[in-house]
């Protein structure tokens, strides 16, 4: 019986993109390395270290702690960790405070917390920022 990846996302915590996910069919734990690309359906976190690509049609979580090197792509994509490379959401895109992430991100809605940093492009519809109120 395997069990669910324990999750320690305070920062996320109630924002709409993590609403709707039920479990995690794919994971990458703290201190594993995975090298190649990630496709497919369903959502992914990843608290480890990824050196590739994603096309995902899910919510991808890179967790505080977690590192992606490459281009991601996904449905909704949530940042808590370090990305270099592109991100692309077909829905939203979250950063929260922990985030760095250099590399363009490209979203019609992207939400950005106060202490996270980011050194790209942005091309979206509509940019929100908000002070993350949460212990």
């Amino acid at each position: 019986m395997s069990k669910e990846p324990k999750i320690n996302l305070a920062n996320t915590k109630g924002r709409r993109s993590l609403d709707s996910v039920e479990g995690f069919t794919t994971s990458v734990g703290a201190g594993s390395v995975f090298t190649g690309r990630i496709s497919g359906e369903g959502h992914t976190i990843v608290l480890g270290r990824v050196e590739g690509d994603s096309e995902l049609n899910g919510t991808l979580v890179i967790g505080e702690g977690g590192a992606w090197i490459g281009d991601v792509s996904a449905r909704n994509v949530v940042v808590a960790g370090q990305v270099e490379g592109s991100i692309t959401a077909q829905e939203k895109i979250e950063i929260v405070s922990t985030a760095k992430i250099h590399g363009s991100l490209t979203c019609p809605i992207i939400a950005i917390a106060e202490g996270a940093v980011h050194d790209g492009q942005v091309h979206m519809g509509e940019v929100k920022r908000f002070t993350d109120r949460r212990d």
